[in-house]
């Protein structure tokens, strides 16, 4: 059995609802151009704050895809 290579990326998605959509948002707009994605890790959540309001939810990724030669 051969092995593989993967890539790694990082991203980073934003929502006004939640976390899981910001992942979400980060790995379909990824999908659109990059192929085989494998695995994501989510390596940090944080939110930004307008007048002691949460405004948006930003998740930061850490995506995996086959390296093609």
């Amino acid at each position: 059995m051969a092995g593989s290579t993967y890539k790694i990326i990082e991203l980073v998605g934003t929502s006004d609802q939640s976390w899981e959509d910001a992942a979400k948002t980060a790995l379909e707009t990824a999908a659109s151009s990059v192929k085989d994605l494998r695995v994501a890790e989510v390596t940090k959540l944080d939110v930004t704050i307008e007048n002691g309001k949460v405004t948006s939810y930003r998740a930061r990724l850490n995506v995996s895809f086959k390296y093609q030669k």
